[in-house]
């Protein structure tokens, strides 16, 4: 389980990024975060992932507060982050014996599991390849494979289909059902709505850093009072949040 307590997150002291933001996220369940540019998304899942510090605010993986007890925290997850630029100098295969080594993978599970999402990917030719040489697409892929050859209890993934070509999309997707239906958790953030409207089993939308909806889509219908798509649901409810049609603000990450 994950639990999010009142967090707040401001970059310079006077604009809040995130403001006073609760949700609880159950254990085999696929949650999909949405929201606008700069609304929070990255800022969020980067204070669950204690790459950020929250001002203020509780944050707490499987019973394990990411602020007071960062290792064991971290060891139940594994995340995706927006930007694939990770240890470039290092061959593809490097890295992942890397990954296994940090999380402490077992030795005998390790080749066969990496060859399996390497070739699911289409990147076990590339392994012998430093990062540097590999497409913005083929790098995200090896974060993801990254991600999977770990298999913690929680995926935490900022926008993972970008860069994806469709079977690699595909297969992210199937996985993560999978994961979830183990009993395991599945966080992301997405733009694609349809991604979010034919995987998720909850939304939760951000807009100006607050949590204006979190539950299933039809229960956001049967609340709005129609049977529009995702997209037009989440139009009206972020235009709802921001009235004025000014442009949410940007936080230093472009969450």
């Amino acid at each position: 389980m994950i639990e999010i307590n009142g967090v707040s997150k401001s970059y310079d002291g006077k604009k809040q990024a995130v403001k006073q933001l609760s949700l609880k996220i159950e254990d085999g369940e696929i949650i999909g975060l949405i929201g606008p540019n700069g609304a929070g998304k990255s800022t969020l899942l980067k204070m669950i992932v204690g790459i950020l510090e929250p001002d203020e605010g509780q944050i707490s993986i499987n019973d394990h507060d990411i602020t007071r007890e960062p290792e064991l925290a971290k060891r139940e997850f594994a995340y995706v982050s927006d930007n694939p630029d990770k240890l470039l100098r290092l061959k593809g295969h490097e890295y992942l014996r890397f990954i296994a080594d940090v999380y402490e993978v077992p030795e005998a599970d390790r080749l066969p599991r990496v060859e399996e999402l390497t070739r699911s990917f289409g990147l076990y030719e590339n392994l012998d390849q430093q990062i540097q040489s590999y497409s913005h697409g083929m790098r995200q892929k090896l974060m993801v494979c990254s991600a999977l050859l770990v298999n913690p209890n929680v995926w935490i993934l900022d926008e993972p289909m970008v860069g994806l070509d469709p079977r690699a999309a595909f297969n992210m997707k199937e996985m993560m059902r999978k994961h979830a239906d183990a009993g395991k958790i599945v966080l992301f953030s997405t733009h694609v709505l349809e991604v979010a409207e034919k995987l998720v089993d909850r939304i939760a939308v951000i807009a100006g850093g607050e949590l204006k909806f979190v539950g299933k889509i039809d229960e956001l219908r049967a609340q709005m009072q129609t049977e529009a798509s995702l997209e037009d649901l989440f139009l009206k409810l972020t235009d709802q949040a921001n009235p004025s049609g000014d442009e949410f603000p940007v936080d230093l990450e472009q969450a």
